[in-house]
């Protein structure tokens, strides 16, 4: 395991709570991600715990870098930033887990512990079967869950127009649309319009798409049907 993390002080408290817990070894710490791609040149790592601010590079851009490499390691991300969109995108790219500071030490061990369990369980087996699959990603699901429950609009964003936004979406019925045709729809400028698309696709309530023809590509929306119920808690 490898700790990457700019407060020492943080840095050295995970280490700590790292020999608390059975089966884990830490071979190292890297201040920012450069010296932590210096690291991972040298060791074989299984595992890194991962902050999101840092000097440099940030944490989500460094995971998401991971993984276009195709590196064979699986991320905890332990940070500060509590922004459900950050939340999600980490998950997106792959994190096994995700740990707010300040946490408790048994939040930190039921980490570890849930992700030796999944990797044993994995690593073991040949193949699995539907319902132990199930067991081992158990936790990941309550994450996505507590994610969709949680209710917090992004700062800038307003309860009202969002409910508007929503409104205007459902006359477009399930025809694709633009950002200029939802603001001309709804009244609302195109920037605004932007940053409520953005949004609800975090979320996972709109897919979009690129689409390329003549003159400039542009983005078009629809509604993951089987995804509606992600708007409930914000509305």
């Amino acid at each position: 395991m490898m700790i990457v993390e700019d407060d020492p002080m943080v840095a050295l408290l995970n280490r700590q709570y790292v020999e608390r817990v059975e089966g884990f070894a830490v071979i190292g710490h890297a201040a920012d991600t450069l010296e932590a791609l210096e690291l991972l040149s040298r060791e074989k790592v299984d595992l890194l715990l991962l902050d999101i601010h840092m000097p440099g590079m940030n944490g989500l851009d460094f995971l998401s870098q991971l993984r276009e490499e195709k590196k064979d390691l699986d991320v905890i991300l332990i940070t500060a930033a509590s922004k459900i969109s950050q939340i999600q995108q980490a998950l997106r790219l792959g994190a096994v887990d995700y740990l707010i500071k300040p946490f408790e030490f048994n939040r930190f061990q039921e980490a570890l512990q849930q992700y030796q369990n999944q990797r044993y369980g994995l690593d073991h087996k040949n193949k699995v079967d539907q319902k132990e699959l199930d067991r081992m990603l158990r936790k990941r699901n309550e994450v996505q869950q507590e994610l969709s429950s949680s209710g917090t609009i992004p700062k800038g964003l307003t309860k009202t127009t969002l409910k508007k936004v929503i409104e205007v979406i459902g006359q477009t019925g399930t025809n694709a649309f633009s950002t200029e045709q939802l603001a001309e729809m709804s009244s609302i400028s195109r920037v605004s319009v932007r940053k409520y698309l953005k949004f609800l696709t975090e979320i996972n309530y709109l897919e979009e798409n690129l689409i390329y023809g003549i003159g400039r590509p542009i983005y078009r929306y629809r509604v993951i049907k089987t995804n509606e119920h992600h708007i409930r808690p914000y509305l």
